[in-house]
């Protein structure tokens, strides 16, 4: 579903991005786990069009992406940011910011789909019509998750969703994104700094650290310790460190 081959991205004079190659199947979960700043955040957004200064190839369902992408695109692919609040207008209510996606990909049924899109994230029938500043972190980014859902892509991609949020609302988050992903078989691509997160939900991830991909291993790898590269061993050893 997702093909990433020897892709390089620049800011100015800043290369960030060096050479990496990925892909991801249709169905599966993929991780992006490094320190910040190892560049996996500007992978995702490169990915859904909005860092223009790159090199290489990225193709979704086949297709290769330019450095502009078709209406047809983002329905096909849209992305969960890291802070609910700053991603959601704050002048508008959930159901404008619901309808919006729909008026703008021309999909009929509002009404019904805003009322399914707000049961499937578990959100009450009175969070419709308030505003962002109304509602928990949790809730925020519940309304986020709908909105990214609610012309029906295929592919998610998923910035840090759970990193801004209480300890206590984290799990509930990652398990409703687990669930939706089963039941809309989405493929998806998840950036964390967590290794537990990504553990909880990811079959298969890379390791990244300044600006490179250092290892791919799958998710039974990684629980059983068998990380080669110092990096990601020095990373497991840190999780297990902020654990204890």
């Amino acid at each position: 579903m997702i093909a990433i081959e020897h892709l390089d991205v620049h800011f100015g004079s800043s290369h960030v991005v060096r050479d990496i190659s990925f892909s991801v199947a249709a169905g599966e979960t993929f991780g992006l786990v490094g320190e910040s700043g190892s560049g996996k955040s500007t992978v995702l957004r490169t990915i859904a069009g909005l860092n223009p200064g790159w090199d290489g190839r990225m193709a979704v369902a086949g297709q290769n992406l330019g450095p502009r992408r078709d209406r047809a695109f983002f329905r096909r692919v849209q992305m969960v940011f890291q802070d609910p609040y700053g991603s959601l207008h704050p002048r508008q209510t959930v159901d404008r910011i619901l309808a919006e996606p729909l008026e703008v990909h021309g999909i009929a049924d509002a009404e019904a789909r805003i009322a399914r899109a707000l049961e499937e994230v578990a959100l009450p029938h009175t969070a419709r019509f308030r505003y962002p500043h109304q509602l928990s972190g949790g809730q925020r980014q519940r309304v986020a998750i709908a909105r990214a859902l609610i012309a029906d892509p295929s592919v998610l991609l998923l910035d840090e969703p759970t990193s801004a949020l209480d300890v206590s609302v984290q799990a509930e988050v990652l398990n409703l994104l687990s669930d939706l992903r089963e039941a809309r078989q989405l493929t998806c691509i998840l950036v964390s700094h967590n290794l537990a997160v990504i553990a909880h939900l990811c079959e298969r991830l890379a390791v990244m650290q300044g600006g490179r991909i250092v290892e791919i291993l799958s998710e039974a790898e990684l629980r059983a310790g068998r990380a080669k590269h110092s990096h990601t061993q020095d990373l497991i050893a840190l999780s297990y460190e902020l654990e204890g």
